[in-house]
């Protein structure tokens, strides 16, 4: 079993990710969805946590010369945590906007112009989150070139953006992987998958597409 797929194994295995065709999830922005990401379970998981770990240690030491890990608040703070311990690195994790008070930071922990930095993110939906912290990134004089997730749907808009910003993204595992090993696992129905996958294709017009919504 290669890297990608295990990784699908361990995080169906745990709940990190749970897929639901026929009572689907209603995420915060309105539109339901047949798929449910929660890569905060992993830091109760200390067996899988250190697997994941291990993964995101392992592509981040092939990306070249790095002087800081940077997490996204608040998901991806403890997985850039774990990672800034077991690389002896750096780290600071960046809100999704500055402090209306103090030093009015947005950048938490020490971050010098100039610093090459690489973003720990959890997961990639539309990558909004993350390409906020580049932003956030550059404008204090550092540069970015990589974000590295544990787990991405694999959205059109996320493929899009990333490659507008000139970054790239490296993740673990996909949505559509997780969908297969789910099937080989008997965690959802052969007759479903098509139905997941095309959740991808319309992830707002979904539930209206599937009977669910008016």
């Amino acid at each position: 079993m290669d890297s990608s797929r295990r990784i699908a194994k361990l995080l169906l295995s745990i709940d990190a990710v749970t897929i639901s065709p026929d009572n689907p999830y209603r995420y915060s922005s309105g539109i339901l969805s047949p798929v449910y990401s929660d890569m905060r379970l992993l830091v109760s998981y200390p067996t899988e946590r250190k697997i994941v770990i291990n993964e995101l240690a392992n592509i981040i030491k092939g990306l070249g010369k790095c002087d800081i890990l940077a997490g996204t608040s608040t998901a991806g703070i403890p997985h850039a945590a774990f990672l800034a311990m077991k690389l002896d690195m750096p780290m600071v994790y960046v809100r999704g906007k500055a402090k209306d008070h103090g030093k009015k930071s947005q950048i938490e922990g020490l971050f010098k112009k100039g610093q090459r930095a690489i973003i720990i993110e959890d997961l990639i939906s539309t990558g909004g989150s993350s390409l906020e912290t580049l932003e956030a990134l550059k404008h204090a004089g550092g540069k970015v070139k990589n974000i590295v997730a544990i787990f991405t749907y694999t959205m059109p808009i996320s493929v899009a953006n990333m490659k507008k910003a000139g970054i790239k993204l490296t993740t673990l595992t996909t949505f559509p992987q997780v969908v297969d090993m789910a099937v080989k696992m008997g965690k959802m129905k052969e007759k479903d998958k098509q139905t997941v996958l095309d959740w991808l294709k319309d992830p707002a017009g979904w539930g209206k597409k599937m009977g669910f919504e008016k």
